[in-house]
């Protein structure tokens, strides 16, 4: 690489760009939280659901800014699910971005504080991906967490004006028909996206293989700890695929 782009300014605005095709994918998922969110309709038992106030659908992309984590958490809420039950649930799903910073933590060793307060609070899937991939290439630029900076920058905003877009949406659009669109499977569609460049060696594509049958397969779990378990079950895979190839090189 040209070490003409190892600036703040050109490693900031590269990460804008990069970002971009995952934009895409998640403009749809985050108008769709801002119209669920605030619509009216019928709750699982067959009540009135509740809603949350335009304020509180906005603030909740605003300073928790989790996608699937506000889904559910919207959904818990229309079901009048108790805070404790919400807090807890939403904690769970978000274990993931624990390996995420584990995965970061090497490239960002010393930082100060107030470099890792925020570049923690806006990592999200699609950030995390392209930014892993930037601090994984060779080249000596030190200013790599521009580069995540960026990608955070243009996909926070983003996600507070398609919350926004979803919110004036959904005060006339009831939830269900919001839900019939099928919209979200663009999300699905983003992530499958970014994983792909991601797996190149053995070992990740036996994690991945792993994760995604498991996924399958505890999908019934409540509260979404299907998805905690497919990654626990990756993670197991992938170190054993590892640990097999290391005992059969050193054999």
């Amino acid at each position: 690489m040209n070490t003409s782009s190892w600036t703040r300014r050109a490693e900031f605005w590269r990460g804008m760009r990069d970002t971009v095709p995952l934009v895409v994918g998640a403009v749809p998922f985050g108008i769709i939280f801002g119209a669920v969110a605030v619509s009216s309709g019928v709750a699982a038992g067959g009540e009135t659901a509740r809603q949350l106030s335009p304020l509180a659908a906005q603030s909740m992309s605003l300073f928790v800014y989790a996608g699937a984590s506000q889904f559910i958490a919207a959904e818990l809420v229309r079901n009048s699910a108790g805070v404790l039950v919400v807090i807890f649930t939403t904690l769970i799903v978000n274990l993931r971005h624990a390996l995420y910073s584990a995965s970061l933590a090497p490239y960002l060793h010393g930082f100060p504080q107030h470099w890792l307060l925020p570049l923690g609070f806006t990592l999200t899937d699609e950030t995390f991906v392209v930014s892993i991939a930037r601090y994984q290439q060779a080249d000596a630029s030190p200013y790599k967490h521009w580069y995540q900076a960026g990608s955070a920058v243009l996909m926070y905003s983003s996600w507070q004006l398609c919350t926004l877009i979803g919110i004036l949406a959904g005060r006339s659009v009831p939830a269900e028909q919001v839900a019939r669109l099928g919209l979200s499977f663009a999300a699905t569609v983003t992530f499958i996206g970014m994983l792909i460049p991601l797996i190149r060696s053995r070992a990740l594509l036996v994690a991945v293989v792993a994760a995604g049958a498991a996924s399958v397969l505890f999908n019934g779990l409540p509260s979404r700890l299907g998805l905690l378990a497919a990654a626990l079950v990756g993670i197991a895979a992938g170190m054993l695929a590892e640990r097999t190839k290391v005992e059969i090189t050193h054999g």
